[in-house]
């Protein structure tokens, strides 16, 4: 084991290893894993908007095929605990680089399966199964992709730069989403819209298997990280990490879930319902109607925003080691609640107000999300830390994402916009009493 051992590690073999256990070549490992992930879900999450409805779920009210995709959207969120646990265990059990390694390949080959799918019209009632099948993949392997990613960063960071290591991880959702949507963009905009719904729309999904070539060839690179190797050498590793979490840190568990409900319900409301509500042709009705944005407009209006998103999450860690990552995430839920109040008269003031509510809505998002996964990391010591902040991450995402694209587009569609800014605030003040009901030394 001696091979796998840090710089950092006070061992006779360590010169060796300071090349392969390098700053950049772990920033990079822990960025371009999470890059690809996010990129895999994005492309089922725009794809869920714009492709699925019309090819997965026919039926003749719009609104009632649009809930159904967002239905299968939500499956991964509920996998996502379950593949916390189970990449968590072996993660806390064998190391982070072999579970990184194989979570990618889950979420990698449940992508590229959903580009060769057969659709409605070719195999029925099977087509939507077979797309929630690859979706619980999807789920599965970005449950155990996200904590370790974060601990391959964070356990590798020098002393007061845990925040600014912590946040490249989660830059790769601003450039997974910038990727897929894109992606998207251009394929909208270079072909017809016979040929996009016809086979244009697989091309994301079977790009993935370049992205993952690219992933596995520097994620095997890696070396296991030094603080996990320290607990192997004093042997502290424990046999079922999800029974110590449960037994010894429930609490932390609690709170972080609760602490991370705003982060998941901001971005998928500014990215799921708003394209899908942007896009919505307007109608004439007593109910409100969408925006009758087109779909290639709207997607610029949303790449500008995770621009802006993908801008603040070095500068929330740079802040968060200066200052406190517990300051940082209570004046930006705040942040967040006020803009909720504003959500709906941002989104409905023209083009002009749809890209100042992308901007500021993501703007925040990047400020939540850059210190969010060396707080919800902190609790949790080195032999269960994978399966504490797997868990508390994915149970987040069941809480604040799983359902927010759903219940976004009930209650605009039954009570107004509006209410789903309501909605929006009322996830940040949840979020808000869980930071202040948890001390510095817990996020």
């Amino acid at each position: 084991m001696t091979d796998a051992i840090s710089p950092l590690s006070p061992t006779p073999s360590s010169s060796n290893n300071a090349v392969a256990n390098s700053p950049a070549r772990v920033l990079i490992a822990s960025l371009i894993g999470t890059t690809i992930e996010f990129f895999d879900f994005y492309v089922y999450a725009t794809a869920a908007v714009i492709v699925f409805p019309k090819l997965f779920f026919p039926a003749s009210d719009p609104t009632s095929a649009t809930l159904q995709s967002f239905a299968t959207f939500s499956i991964a969120f509920f996998a996502r605990p379950i593949g916390a646990m189970i990449f968590g265990h072996f993660g806390d059990r064998i190391g982070r680089k072999a579970t990184l390694v194989a979570a990618l390949m889950t979420m990698g080959l449940s992508t590229i399966v959903i580009g060769l799918l057969p659709t409605y019209e070719s195999i029925g009632v099977l087509a939507p199964i077979l797309l929630a099948l690859c979706r619980l993949g999807q789920g599965l392997g970005l449950g155990g992709e996200w904590g370790g990613a974060v601990l391959l960063a964070t356990e590798n960071a020098p002393e007061g730069k845990r925040s600014w290591y912590a946040m490249f991880p989660q830059l790769g959702a601003p450039i997974g989403f910038i990727l897929s949507a894109g992606l998207f963009l251009i394929l909208r905009e270079t072909m017809a819209d016979a040929d996009f719904l016809s086979y244009g729309w697989r091309v994301p999904f079977l790009i993935s298997i370049v992205l993952v070539a690219v992933g596995l060839y520097v994620r095997l690179k890696i070396t296991e990280t030094p603080e996990f190797q320290r607990a192997i050498e004093k042997e502290e590793r424990v046999s079922v990490p999800i029974a110590v979490i449960f037994r010894s840190h429930f609490r932390s568990l609690i709170l972080g879930t609760i602490i991370a409900v705003a982060t998941f319900v901001l971005f998928y409301l500014m990215t799921a319902f708003t394209l899908s509500w942007g896009t919505r042709p307007p109608g004439n009705g007593p109910l409100p109607a969408g925006l009758g944005y087109s779909q290639g407009q709207f997607l610029v209006v949303q790449l500008v925003g995770v621009v802006f998103f993908g801008l603040m999450i070095p500068l929330s860690g740079l802040l968060s080691d200066r200052y406190s990552r517990r300051l940082v995430l209570i004046l930006t839920t705040i942040g967040i609640l006020i803009f909720g109040l504003f959500y709906s008269s941002l989104l409905t003031a023209g083009l002009a107000g749809a890209f100042a509510c992308s901007i500021i809505g993501l703007a925040l998002m990047g400020f939540t999300y850059g210190p969010i996964g060396a707080a919800l990391a902190a609790p949790f010591p080195t032999t269960v830390r994978y399966t504490g902040a797997s868990m508390t991450f994915n149970l987040g995402g069941i809480v604040g994402a799983s359902l927010a694209p759903y219940i976004a587009t009930w209650l605009a569609t039954n009570y107004g916009l509006v209410y789903v800014g309501y909605y929006l605030a009322g996830a940040a003040m949840l979020s808000l009493i869980g930071i202040l009901l948890s001390g510095n030394d817990e996020i």
